[in-house]
């Protein structure tokens, strides 16, 4: 083999490589070709309860920026409507509500696909709604409270203004939301937890989560209890 000839094969390889130097997605850009088939573990659907870290999913009326590496005349910034549909520039209307960054990501890659070999896709959250849970019953002050960070379930209550003295503490429940059409609804003896000083069962509230305090029994029959001339004694722990 001619020294000529190895030079060329050498030369060849180097050109081959910076050419795919070139097609990777910059930090920050995801490319198609690794978005095309996502580990199917990814993607299992979780119970609401279980995922500690889940992923925020698009709502009408949230605001995204579409940026794409090599092809910046389809950059766009698009705003989800009212029925979860965006239109997008050459693709027309697509229904995006529920989907999280990732899931966005691989549909825009499939959608673009069609016209684009292998765009290089970064979608960035400009507007969206802020996390909060919601906090009702016998509660200091009921109400929507914004989940600035990590906060479970007693620190919410905190928040609240605490339990009122028609709280039944052993009864607390908290409803998440796992689909449009269904909620998932825990019960929580909190007053066992904080008896107890053991908060492994104190969860960390997800944004949507409700809270809800039931009145206790005491607090139900109180009126109808003698108020003067007998006397009457309920042990409140039995409640």
């Amino acid at each position: 083999m001619s020294k000529w000839f190895l030079q060329l094969v050498i030369v060849v390889f180097a050109a081959v490589g910076c050419v795919g130097q070139s097609s990777a997605a910059s930090p920050g850009f995801s490319s198609c070709r690794s978005n095309a088939a996502p580990n199917a573990n990814s993607d299992l659907k979780q119970s609401g309860f279980s995922e500690r870290y889940p992923r925020y999913q698009l709502l009408p009326g949230d605001a995204f920026d579409v940026t794409f590496e090599f092809v910046p005349d389809f950059n766009q910034n698009v705003t989800v409507q009212p029925d979860g549909f965006v239109t997008l520039r050459e693709i027309g209307d697509l229904h995006v509500a529920g989907l999280t960054v990732p899931d966005l990501t691989r549909t825009l890659c499939n959608a673009y696909g069609k016209i684009l070999y292998s765009p290089s896709i970064a979608i960035n959250l400009k507007d969206f709604d802020k996390p909060y849970f919601t906090a009702s019953g016998q509660i200091g002050r009921p109400g929507k409270y914004v989940l600035r960070s990590q906060t479970t379930v007693t620190e919410g209550i905190a928040m609240a203004g605490g339990f009122t003295e028609k709280a039944k503490h052993s009864q607390v429940l908290l409803f998440r939301r796992v689909s449009s059409q269904w909620s998932e609804a825990r019960l929580l003896d909190v007053k066992k937890m904080l008896a107890s000083k053991n908060l492994k069962e104190d969860m960390f509230l997800q944004p949507g989560d409700m809270i809800f305090i039931p009145q206790n029994t005491i607090s139900k029959i109180d009126r109808f209890l003698p108020k003067s001339g007998v006397n009457t004694y309920i042990s409140p722990s039995q409640y």
